[in-house]
């Protein structure tokens, strides 16, 4: 009896874990990420593909108490996509208020963005690693790995790493919950492999607002 049992827990968790992707096995080794992570480098017209049901208007709220506005809007190819430029502006507008001055898509790659600041300074932030997994219909993974670049005046611009990665659960046709992971690490020019120097956890939830 011991036997079969322990062959039916075999059989249970087996193609769980066969079936646990690169993302899923960053998770484990949370909070001790380090670079480099198993995120693949996007071309420069790959952008970060969405499920259907994030398509709309949604409000966002955060464990950290951020509340923002933000779109997903379908492609003409069918592919769902966030309005990065204005999802960017809404989420900084509630981080640094007036400090965010303007938020730009590079229009020729949907893996670089600018923001004007006060002060006279721009942040250049470039998607350097990419991944996303769909784990099962109704939940989705995707971690980015960005290079961010904090230039003012004249001066030489401060360089840093940012990964985030987020997990999301659609819990009925107007609401996605959403957990999401984020780690700092230095400048490229320190080395390419590095321990991260902060993290942090959030809780997210999206309220749907308007439907597509």
């Amino acid at each position: 009896m011991a036997t079969s049992l322990l062959g039916l827990i075999l059989a249970l968790l087996l193609p769980i874990s066969a079936a646990a992707g690169p993302l899923s096995l960053r998770l484990e080794q949370w909070p001790s990420w380090q670079l480099p992570a198993p995120l693949p480098r996007p071309s420069p017209g790959d952008d970060l593909i969405y499920p259907a049901w994030f398509e709309g208007d949604w409000q966002l709220s955060s464990s950290d108490g951020i509340s923002a506005e933000v779109h997903f809007q379908r492609r003409t190819d069918g592919a769902v996509v966030g309005t990065r430029a204005a999802n960017a502006m809404a989420i900084g507008r509630a981080v640094l208020g007036d400090e965010l001055l303007e938020v730009q898509d590079d229009p020729g790659n949907p893996n670089r963005q600018l923001a004007r600041l006060s002060d006279d300074r721009v942040l250049d932030t470039r998607i350097s690693g990419r991944r996303s997994e769909t784990p099962s219909p109704n939940a989705f993974l995707a971690d980015e790995l960005s290079l961010q670049l904090l230039r003012q005046g004249g001066a030489p611009p401060r360089i840093s790493r940012i990964e985030t990665l987020s997990s999301y659960e659609l819990l009925g046709p107007d609401q996605i919950s959403g957990e999401q992971w984020q780690a700092s690490y230095g400048s490229p020019e320190d080395g390419l492999a590095g321990a991260a120097r902060s993290s942090q956890k959030l809780s997210l939830m999206l309220e749907r607002i308007s439907a597509p």
